[in-house]
């Protein structure tokens, strides 16, 4: 037999009273970007649950995707049978038969909305009860907590059958708790920061800095495939590459060495801020974590969040490495982020970096750079690219034509 259809249950939205369809309709937007990659799969959504029609498509690769999606508390793969009482008597028989082991426990739980079908619920769990200790006489029904609870459902058009509950990534529907900004370098930790964020409702656009011939097409590479893994979690994301060589080539000839890092940052993140006042984001997210460089301390962020009243979120900020490295290798994002490839942050690193940066002494080093326009020439020279989930064997073929 083949699977017809996936139930979803959701997850926080319970608790949402009036915005709950608001909820429910972001989610199913969101899991039709997911599954976009499976043309045929068709998705429902109503108060109650979700269904994800197959359509023919394989269900193993369908509840892969669907495990990552926020919003989603649990799904079930459904068989999808004739209102037959000897065809559901079979398929009971067949589906128990091969779960099968000594000491089995299971139940029936029909519930019936078509109340034209012959049998009622109570009567239905008896006789496909009955079938299943007819081809298993060793197996025990037990009603509290047993086993297997083989669900039956008599509706209109068919009946369907379920019996797996698979856990779902819970949380948010991506793009319910508005939109941010994720400062994404290529490195380990801002893929994660975006992760979290997402997991929170916050729908992201991606703001990435390149300055080439310093950062290679290899580098911008790296990071359109971070971006894409975090597009499993809630669908598109529109990926902003900003063009950086002039500041970094201003900033390494006109001030001291030491504070290459912090007037670096300051730069990305006013860039990063018009940006998001331009594209109507609420908040800027980036991957630091307190101490974990030299230039990630107090006084850094401190100066760094001076050049902005945008709230700045940072998921990671009292998280150690390892944490850090535990989460990237679940989203399978650390195996990318390790490639050798520059960035920005790393390119014209000081040896000694500032660690406790006076603003006072920022100031009077910007004050040697033309701050408003090469920011205003970096924000006229965006470019915006939507990146979009894909199946693991056509970003590997993708990723070698791009090599070619």
């Amino acid at each position: 037999m083949q699977y017809s259809e996936i139930m979803v249950r959701y997850g926080e939205l319970s608790t949402k009273g009036k915005n709950r369809m608001h909820f429910i309709n972001k989610l199913r937007r969101n899991i039709e970007h997911v599954l976009s990659i499976y043309p045929e799969v068709k998705v429902v959504t109503n108060r109650d649950r979700g269904h994800v029609y197959l359509n023919g498509v394989d269900y193993a690769p369908v509840a892969d995707s669907l495990k990552k999606i926020f919003g989603i508390q649990s799904f079930s793969p459904v068989y999808k049978l004739d209102k037959d009482v000897d065809v559901l008597k079979a398929a009971v028989t067949t589906i128990m038969t091969s779960l099968y082991r000594e000491g089995l426990t299971f139940k029936i739980a029909s519930q019936r909305s078509d109340h034209h079908f012959e049998l009622d619920s109570r009567d239905l769990n008896q006789v496909l009860g009955a079938a299943v200790f007819e081809a298993l006489p060793g197996i025990r029904a037990q009603m509290k907590a047993p086993d297997i609870t083989l669900k039956v459902e008599i509706r209109e058009e068919a009946a369907y059958l379920s019996y797996e509950t698979v856990k779902g990534a819970a949380g948010l529907p991506v793009g319910t708790s508005g939109k941010g900004m994720l400062m994404l370098s290529g490195g380990i930790d801002s893929p994660v920061a975006g992760y979290l964020s997402l997991k929170r409702g916050v729908a992201l656009e991606v703001v990435h800095f390149a300055s080439p011939p310093y950062t290679s097409p290899g580098s911008l590479r790296k990071s359109h495939e971070l971006t894409r893994k975090l597009t499993g979690f809630g669908g598109n994301i529109q990926f902003i590459e900003v063009p950086f060589t002039e500041i970094q080539e201003e900033i390494k000839e006109k001030t001291p060495e030491a504070y290459l890092m912090t007037l670096t940052r300051r730069f990305m993140m006013r860039i990063t801020d018009s940006i998001r006042q331009d594209r109507g984001g609420l908040v800027i997210i980036n991957g630091e974590s307190l101490g974990q460089v030299a230039s990630q301390t107090l006084e850094s962020m401190q100066a760094i969040n001076a050049v902005t009243s945008t709230p700045i979120i940072r998921p990671l900020v009292t998280m150690d490495k390892l944490e850090i490295i535990d989460l990237a290798e679940k989203i399978d994002t650390f195996e990318i982020s390790i490639q050798p490839f520059e960035d920005c942050c790393t390119i014209f690193a000081p040896a000694r970096p500032k660690t406790h940066p006076k603003i006072k002494h920022v100031e009077q080093y910007e004050a040697r750079l033309d701050v408003e326009n090469l920011v205003a020439r970096a924000v006229a020279g965006i470019k915006i690219t939507e990146i979009k989930p894909q199946k693991e064997k056509d970003a590997v073929e993708e990723l070698i034509e791009s090599l070619l």
